[in-house]
């Protein structure tokens, strides 16, 4: 293998902090702490980052309709995330949120070079006021009716058909919290210039065919051939990062701004943490850095387009995205997940329910990397017990507890099967490539397959008849099986870290390292332990699993 280090940047998208994490986050930004461990187990230099998103309108919402600070509902969700990822075995270089003092000066830095580089400009244009309450306002602050199927609509999409809005094609609108039809009055904002980057963007998307996800170059072609338009880079908010220009003290840098900005803020400081000139780490000179950005389907368009652009306008040269790691949609029950609807289920409920290993294997398994996946509480418990407690830890128990009743746990050293070295090398080094394209799926088909060839070893050589006739053969045998469990315990850490650790520990083998695990002398099996407990579906409570009641619960702790 490969033993040259490697430099990997990682970035998780920023989830947004007013609400809990729910199964589509989860199984949208695992494949990146995935990638870490994989590639930490290399010995890599990775930088792995992301953080909660803090700032924008629909947390200002919320907060007035409870009466409490913007501040309060970010941070009360900025916390609750990180207790989440850390349950579920996250290991992020560092987890920050866009309300950190590093994260506001880096941007207002960056946006002052973009106003210097020129593709920041002034522009007046209409915009909704209210005159009682003295104010333009965002498109979340008002009300009206859908111009397309004359249902309840704030400013920007339409609570009936659920298609978005421009607060213009809204009818009959008025302020949501005084209630006052609103007037149209000119107000300046900032505007980026997207449309400079428009031939850039189309050679980004050319040179990125093989390592993006199919998703995500679908959708970037179409929001290029749609046509792209300048974006308004501030917000009419008091919530949000200050914009470092003069006359728009009233005004916040635009979240689509900031908050992909995000990825380079914490990173730099990672970075410097740790001795690493960012600078020279981030640059598309650097021809030892992969990047990856691993994100769900809604995001693609930020992170294809319009991060990429923000990259190009600071002129920094820093290396655009490699791999787009965009997952497509989590359904629930066959039906799109809901807030509103109740049809929505928490990671943290799940996590209840289910060890974090359960649910990291699950949304490696089945996750939706191509197509739409369709998650069920049912399907959870059946997978668990097929592949974690039927193959995997079937093969590791049926081993070690029969040595352990025999033989007291002794391993006495034998000889192991060459073939069974060779497909552990030819596992190990197609497994490695999957995750290196951000196929975690097809890694996780591989690894199985490799489980699957384990079981039909240990059955083809029937070492239970071979401690009575052949004690020799029966050495050799649980030798190979020992080298294969010691070899599944590092193919499985990234995915599976909690399993791993038992493994290691049961056999006393050294810390997870991506690389073919050689095993030799004797071995003392130490605190077996069966590996996954099956989980009887029938005492299953899937009454708990009302998601509105359950967050409330949360939230009241």
């Amino acid at each position: 293998m490969d033993k040259q280090k490697k430099d990997i940047f990682i970035g998780g998208a920023w989830p947004y902090a007013n609400y809990y994490l729910h199964v589509g986050h989860l199984a949208a930004l695992l494949p990146g702490d995935i990638l870490a461990k994989y590639y930490r187990g290399k010995g890599d230099n990775v930088i792995y980052v992301s953080g909660s998103d803090c700032h924008g309108t629909p947390i200002t919402e919320r907060a007035r309709k409870e009466g409490v600070s913007p501040k309060e509902i970010a941070t009360h969700y900025h916390e609750e995330f990180v207790k989440t990822f850390n349950n579920l075995g996250f290991e992020y270089d560092k987890y920050s949120s866009t309300m950190s003092n590093n994260h506001q000066q880096y941007v207002e830095e960056q946006f002052k070079k973009m106003v210097e580089n020129g593709y920041i400009y002034e522009k007046e244009e209409l915009q909704d006021y209210c005159d009682k309450c003295e104010k333009f306002l965002s498109d979340r602050e008002i009300e009206g009716t859908c111009s397309h199927c004359g249902g309840k609509s704030t400013g920007d999409q339409c609570e009936v058909c659920g298609d978005s809005l421009d607060s213009t094609e809204v009818l009959d609108k008025h302020c949501k919290k005084c209630g006052s039809s609103t007037v149209m009055r000119q107000n300046k904002h900032l505007y980026f210039r997207l449309t400079d980057f428009k031939d850039k963007l189309q050679e980004l998307i050319n040179n990125n065919k093989t390592t993006w996800r199919k998703n995500a170059l679908g959708e970037a072609q179409k929001y290029i051939d749609m046509g792209l338009v300048d974006r308004a880079a501030t917000r009419q908010l008091d919530w949000g990062v200050p914009v470092p220009v003069d006359g728009y003290e009233d005004k916040r840098i635009y979240v689509w701004i900031e908050a992909v900005l995000g990825y380079l803020s914490v990173g730099k400081e990672v970075a410097e943490k740790i001795g690493i000139n960012f600078d020279e780490f981030m640059s598309s000179n650097n021809k030892n850095l992969s990047t990856y950005y691993v994100h769900g389907k809604d995001n693609i368009p930020f992170h294809t387009t319009i991060y990429p652009a923000l990259l190009m306008s600071l002129k920094n040269n820093y290396a655009l995205p490699d791999y787009i790691v965009s997952s497509a949609y989590v359904n629930l029950n066959h039906e799109k997940m809901s807030k509103t609807k109740g049809n929505l289920i928490t990671v943290n409920e799940l996590l209840e329910m289910f060890d974090s290993d359960t649910l990291r294997f699950y949304f490696s398994f089945k996750g939706p990397e191509v197509n739409d996946m369709n998650c069920s509480i049912e399907d959870i418990v059946q997978t668990h017990n097929k592949f974690l407690v039927g193959m995997l830890g079937n093969f590791v128990n049926r081993n070690l507890s029969f040595i352990n009743k025999k033989f007291d746990g002794e391993i006495k050293q034998g000889i192991i099967d060459e073939n069974i070295k060779t497909a552990t090398q030819k596992s190990m080094k197609l497994i490695g490539k999957y995750f290196e394209k951000g196929e975690i799926k097809n890694a996780t088909i591989q690894i199985m397959e490799y489980i699957g060839l384990a079981n039909k070893y240990y059955d083809s050589q029937q070492p239970w008849i071979q401690v009575k006739e052949d004690i020799d053969a029966f050495n050799n045998t649980t030798y190979t099986c020992t080298y294969m469990i010691a070899n599944i315990s590092n193919m499985i850490a990234p995915i599976l870290p909690n399993g791993s650790k038992k493994i290691k520990h049961m056999l006393n083998l050294p810390n997870y390292k991506w690389d073919v695990q050689e095993i030799d002398g004797d071995y003392k099996i130490q605190d077996l332990q069966i590996l996954y407990d099956r989980i009887d579906e029938k005492k299953m409570n899937y009454d708990d699993l009302n998601s509105e009641s359950n967050s409330k619960k949360v939230r009241n702790k």
